[in-house]
């Protein structure tokens, strides 16, 4: 496994050099500046006023969409007493959540996932399937898009677009409780709680819940291999159905205090843990390309797994002497940790070459640590907002997996050398970022920004004690404009340059069994994928609906994508290679508003372009797909107890590196009514008409493939929401209802804490 090098100058195009070097320049100059009275005219501005003074006892105003993200507000969405952040994820436009907790955002899978306008490990790799479907959607504040991340966010963890989750924040003075429970179809339930307190210089709050969940699937696969010189097919199908239930626990709670009239100290802490049970059967069955059968068993499994996953966090926000300033620091240490004990049963009809032991074990270990220390520092100047940052990070990931041969007479294990494994990677992380917010005049608005980081690799492949390293050093641009058309319309253009690294499992080479016609592989020879993206917005109101339209194209190159291959007749790998290029584009849409008192719409789609290399094509082809992806919500308010809306979602044609995903249409319905001012009862139908599936096709010059897996079905949950406290004496707070995601489009920053808040 050699170790491979990228050059280490920034690549950065000279244009892109020169018009960065001039704004560094002027960065420069106003940073020397003596600091003076800036107006908060713009909803940027507007916001970091409140932020500045950084007191608990003063509620911020709700902004609007940023100069950088758009901000969907989520608290307001009836069903969220019962949903989980993947059911919430799914409501925001252009943003979609499979069933195995797969995100993708406008059809791109490199997605990060931040808490707080930071990364966390338990939203990183294997681990944040788990969390994202244990999270209640009730913690949340709300959920910011940002499309084009601005210079103060890494590339750890993706370097694609971000979906920030800020979670749930209260600090009027008083206090205030909310209880959720609900009892699901085939055992599912779900309970969470939400506090909060603040008095004086202090505000402390917190929830926690648990959560039982069943998870059902199908699948049927038909695999036919080609041979390339003869043109001969050898055809197999594989039958499965699984069921796993799950039970999570967790809690979050975090402290804030003033020290004084400059000075706030935070502290957070979020933990969980879940204990899966899944069993499953697969049924084999091969031919040869004479027809003959070479293949045929049924593989019965257990497993029992295991994740913990926790994050703390410290925080400390300065307030300058001039009007504005404030400097920021930030440390968190976050970790997830996942094991499997997999014990497989193989009952062998006509048996396969290359099988081994009828009974096996595999007991795996995954676990992922972050340690994040970052420094941001802003100062208002006369035309503009300065703001500079430090980041220093280090992630430590480790796969421990041991396979056993089980004897049928004795049941005595034998470690199997050849397909046991233990791989680590070490990555360490500096940067430093610069940007200015330019106020040029009450109409037009500019945002700049550069960052430069490094990053250093070391991989070990402990089973065969191989070592390897790489490095990289980056620059990383950002540009963003606003003009104020008028009071109604806004016009944005943003820019961004990303780095997309390949992670751990990307990397780790050792070929890991799944069974006799599948195994896996990382590829540590992967180079980081590069991807500039533009996109022009409108914001504007028609009558009473908010409405958004974006344009936006994006390049990747050296893109990292899935690619398979036979290692012998009927043994398929899986594993990354760097494939091409990609190019896509679209336009994305949303709108929302009430259409009558009593109804409400929250509409949104994207109508996309993506054009890619065909990987295991000889003739480097290209494949293309136009796909429209739309999702609507309706609100009906009967009247002021009785609250119905419907959420019907449709995910169009999705390219993969070697086929792609078929359309998929849901739809979801929630039912509220308010016994009494403080509780309601909530009805919850998930999938309405049995339609979720993920069904797809691979097609190259060696191998045809179609797999199709449908999922748990219609479910019902019927639940309590329950509300009491109050805020400085005004009494009960009111009640959740209507909207939703995108409802208010333009709603929550929440006090995040991270970069850019």
């Amino acid at each position: 496994m050699p170790a491979t090098h990228r050059s280490d100058l920034p690549r950065l195009p000279a244009k892109s050099a020169i018009a960065l070097g001039a704004l560094l320049a002027c960065v420069s100059a106003v940073a020397q500046q003596a600091p003076a009275p800036v107006s908060a005219s713009t909803p940027e501005q507007a916001q970091s006023a409140p932020e500045a003074a950084a007191t608990v006892s003063v509620t911020t105003k709700r902004n609007a969409n940023r100069i950088d993200r758009q901000v969907y507000d989520v608290k307001a969405d009836p069903a969220s007493s019962n949903d989980t952040v993947a059911d919430t994820l799914n409501k925001v436009p252009s943003v979609a959540v499979d069933p195995d907790g797969n995100v993708t955002l406008r059809g791109k899978s490199n997605v990060q996932i931040y808490v707080d306008g930071k990364p966390s490990a338990m939203m990183q790799g294997d681990n944040r399937a788990a969390a994202i479907n244990a999270l209640p959607a009730a913690d949340l504040e709300s959920v910011e898009v940002i499309n084009n991340p601005g210079a103060q966010f890494g590339n750890e963890g993706g370097g694609g677009p971000i979906l920030n989750l800020v979670m749930r924040r209260e600090r009027t003075p008083g206090g205030f409780a909310s209880v959720n429970a609900n009892l699901g179809t085939e055992g599912r339930a779900n309970l969470s709680s939400f506090g909060s307190y603040t008095t004086g210089r202090m505000s402390v709050q917190g929830g926690v819940y648990g959560r039982r969940d069943k998870r059902e699937s199908t699948g049927d696969t038909v695999r036919e291999r080609i041979d390339p010189a003869t043109g001969a097919v050898a055809r197999s199908t594989q039958a499965s159905n699984s069921d796993t239930a799950n039970d999570t626990v967790g809690m979050n709670a975090s402290l804030s205090y003033n020290l004084g009239e400059k000075d706030v100290v935070a502290a957070t802490v979020m933990a969980s843990g879940t204990d899966s049970d899944t069993v499953s059967s697969e049924r084999f069955h091969s031919t040869n390309a004479a027809g003959l059968v070479d293949s045929d068993y049924l593989r019965q499994a257990s497993r029992d797994g295991r994740s913990r996953n926790y994050s703390l966090s410290t925080r400390l926000d300065h307030k300058g002497d001039s009007q504005g300033e404030l400097f920021k620091m930030d440390l968190r240490l976050s970790g997830a940790k996942t094991e499997g004990d997999l014990r497989n049963a193989s009952d062998y009809t006509v048996r396969p070459v290359n099988a081994q032991a009828a009974r096996t074990r595999q007991d795996n270990e995954t676990s992922n640590r972050i340690a994040d220390f970052t420094g941001d520092y802003e100062l208002p100047g006369e035309h503009g907002i300065v703001k500079l940052g430090y980041k220093l990070a280090r992630t430590s990931s480790v796969f421990d997996n041991a396979y056993l041969d089980i004897d049928a007479a004795t049941l005595a294990e034998r470690l199997n050398t050849g397909r046991s494994n233990r791989f680590e990677l070490d990555e360490t992380t500096a940067a430093l970022y610069a940007s200015y917010q330019w106020r040029i005049n009450k109409d037009w608005g500019v945002l700049g920004g550069l960052r430069a980081e490094y990053t250093d690799v070391d991989m070990f492949q402990a089973t065969t004690n191989i070592r390897a390293g790489n490095h990289y050093l980056d620059a990383i641009p950002s540009a963003f404009v606003t003009y104020g058309w008028s009071d109604d319309t806004t016009l944005r253009l943003s820019y961004a340059h990303r780095i997309r690294r390949p992670g751990a499992g990307d990397l780790n080479p050792f070929v890991v069994y799944r069974d006799e016609y599948n195994v896996s592989s990382g590829n540590p020879a992967l180079q980081p994928s590069d991807s500039d993206s533009l996109e022009f917005g409108i914001e504007t109101k028609l009558g009473k609906v908010d409405t958004n339209l974006r344009l936006y194209a994006r390049r990747d190159t050296d893109l990292i994508s899935e690619r398979r291959f036979f290692l012998a007749d009927n043994v398929l790998l899986t594993t990354k290679e760097n494939a091409g290029s990609s190019n896509s584009g679209g336009l994305e849409f949303t709108f929302g508003g009430k259409l009558t008192d009593k109804l409400s719409v929250n509409a949104s789609g994207n109508l996309g372009y993506a054009e890619q290399s065909v990987l295991g094509s000889a003739s480097g082809d290209k494949r293309s797909a136009t796909t429209l992806s739309g999702r609507a919500r309706f609100g009906y308010q009967y009247d002021r107890n009785n609250h119905f809306q419907l959420m019907l979602n449709a995910q169009g044609k999705t390219l993969l590196g070697e086929g792609y995903r078929q359309p998929v249409r849901t739809a979801d319905f929630n039912y509220r009514h308010n016994l009494s001012p403080a509780l309601s009862l909530v009805l919850n139908v998930n999938d309405l008409f049995d339609s979720q599936k993920m069904e797809s096709i691979t097609e190259t010059d060696r191998l045809r493939e179609h797999s199709i897996r449908r999922f748990n079905g219609r479910t019902y949950f019927v639940g309590l929401s329950y509300r009491f406290g109050s805020f400085g004496g005004n009494g009960q707070r009111p009640m959740r209802g209507g909207g939703g995601p995108g409802m208010h489009g333009a709603g929550g920053g929440g006090g995040g804490g991270g970069p850019g808040h």
